[in-house]
């Protein structure tokens, strides 16, 4: 992986906000995000930022779209081609606890699966593809996609941005944060979840 930061790390500025944009769009349209994740791109893009390369901004942005855009893909493709399209993986790819662990996420979350997804590299490829074959509703998929996409987009890219020179720390402690996140995104949602509940009773 040192060897892809590395080549991103040394391309021109406007082609670093292209890969930062389209190594997202391929992980969940392609199932690319099995092999190389979207966020090695998107961090070096916040190093690239820190070092005045270009707009911090500009980086969440690219990365947003991406994201974006890629996932609204892969629900697509998940809707109209089935599961057929799992089936046509390498066998190497297509391991079947993960799978399953995709199906009882978006079986128990809904909408909140795509958001906690995109925490997960096997999650973020799979979830979109899978949340269109069981027939979730295209708007509560899109609203999910969007704020999952761009809250991703802007802290990956920011901590991208403050790790400065030290990208390569921050792509090995990056499973790591990402559990961080995602434990306060699952307690603020169940938080959330639970006042609705005792307001709802009332």
């Amino acid at each position: 992986m040192s060897a892809v930061f590395d080549w991103l790390a040394h391309l021109p500025a406007w082609l670093v906000l292209t890969v930062v944009c389209l190594l997202p769009a391929l992980e969940a349209s392609t199932f690319l995000g099995l092999v190389v994740p979207g966020e090695t791109a998107v961090i070096v893009g916040g190093v690239v930022a820190h070092a005045g390369g270009l707009p911090l901004a500009a980086v969440m942005a690219a990365a947003a779209v991406g994201a974006i855009a890629g996932d609204q893909v892969g629900f697509l493709v998940g809707r109209r081609y089935g599961s057929g399209v799992l089936e046509r993986l390498p066998r190497r790819f297509r391991r079947p606890e993960q799978i399953e662990r995709t199906l009882a996420l978006i079986g128990r979350r809904g909408a909140a699966a795509v958001v906690l997804g995109r925490w997960t590299a096997a999650f973020r490829a799979l979830v979109p593809g899978i949340a269109g074959m069981s027939r979730m509703r295209r708007w509560e998929f899109t609203v999910a996609n969007v704020v999952g996409g761009t809250i991703w987009a802007v802290l990956v890219a920011g901590g991208g941005y403050l790790a400065g020179a030290s990208y390569r720390a921050l792509e090995q402690r990056l499973g790591v944060v990402s559990g961080v996140l995602l434990g306060v995104v699952v307690v603020a949602l169940t938080v959330a979840l639970v006042v609705h509940h005792r307001r709802s009773s009332r």
